[in-house]
């Protein structure tokens, strides 16, 4: 067993070995603190209000010393309410003597100003060295003198500013403006003319309405462009007569006024049955109408003699049905002459 005595030895060596790491650690940031040398330097500490004065801080220390960590202070507008900071520059490193390459130095370079006339002291610059804020690096403390202009009032009294003296008026200054001005109007007027000419209307010029084809004309020209095709010539039955149908419909719809088109051949028959035409001309039109039905619908192929007749009997009906118009005589006469 362990006995009272021991166990309070053995405290005794725990707190002695502490004590002696505190110890070191203060001594090494002693050391450290030691090392590190700030200066604060002005280059003139008289000014006149609103001039500016130049601050340099310096920061020197040697390379031996590991992990050395140095916090700058930070400048803001001011530094005190009298003296306001211009401008500040960053921080460079150099090494000021090439023969003492472990030494070395930083510096920063701030601008002040001041608008109050008097003696000004600037507080020092403090620096901490890792982390150490009991024992901070400083700089002196420096003091700007403000003075304001002379003024004699023995010899001149204060005046007011003076007002500013009037121009004399120059007119060769606006020759620029008159010119623009001359251009732009000789610029509108173009356009307006340009405008006006484009955009003038032409006289309308209404051309008399053709005279409408008769429809005995357009059938007939249809009837000789299907012969003209020779379709049934070809094997084309089924087109050929369903051409001929087509056309005849056509000319009834537009020479009766009877939907034709969308009618069957059987109600095309009652109708024209109370038509005021010819016997002849309704068997010819039953003729055409139902041979085409058989070819289309019941694909029956017709003789050579079927397919000329059917032709022939359409021109028949046409020439037997159309209507007789003094006022297109003359169209029809040409027509038969091509």
């Amino acid at each position: 067993m362990i006995s009272q005595f021991d166990n309070l030895k053995m405290k005794y060596i725990k707190n002695k070995c502490l004590l002696i790491v505190i110890l070191t650690n203060c001594l090494i940031n002693t050391l450290a603190i030691a090392q590190v040398e700030a200066i604060a330097m002005m280059d003139t500490n008289k000014i006149r209000i609103g001039e500016q004065s130049k601050i340099d801080l310096y920061v020197k220390y040697k390379t031996t010393q590991k992990n050395l960590n140095i916090q700058w202070p930070v400048i803001g507008d001011t530094l005190r309410k009298e003296v306001e900071v211009v401008n500040v520059s960053k921080i460079d490193t150099t090494i000021p003597d090439k023969s003492k390459p472990d030494e070395i130095q930083q510096h920063q370079t701030i601008i002040v100003t001041s608008v109050d006339s008097g003696f000004w002291a600037i507080p020092p610059f403090t620096f901490i060295v890792n982390n150490d804020t009991t024992k901070p690096v400083e700089t002196d403390a420096l003091l700007l003198a403000v003075y304001t202009l002379p003024v004699d009032t023995a010899e001149k009294s204060i005046k007011d500013i003076k007002a500013p003296f009037d121009e004399p008026f120059d007119w060769h200054e606006y020759l620029p403006f008159i010119y623009g001005g001359l251009v732009a109007i000789a610029v509108i007027i173009l356009i307006i003319f340009i405008l006006r000419k484009v955009l003038k209307k032409k006289p309308v010029v209404i051309e008399p309405p053709k005279p409408k084809v008769p429809a005995h004309i357009t059938a007939l020209n249809a009837l000789e462009e299907i012969r003209n095709k020779k379709l049934w010539q070809e094997g084309k039955y089924k087109e050929y007569h369903t051409l001929i149908s087509d056309t005849l419909r056509a000319y009834i719809e537009e020479r009766y006024g009877v939907a034709a088109m969308e009618l069957t051949s059987d109600e095309i028959f009652k109708i024209m049955n109370s038509q005021v035409i010819d016997t002849v001309s309704k068997e010819k039109l039953k003729q055409v109408l139902t041979l085409a039905d058989y070819v289309k619908f019941a694909k029956v192929i017709p003789i050579e003699v079927e397919n000329d007749m059917t032709l022939n009997s359409a021109f028949d009906f046409v020439n037997g049905t159309k209507r007789e118009d003094p006022m297109n005589l003359t169209e029809e006469n040409n027509t038969a002459t091509q």
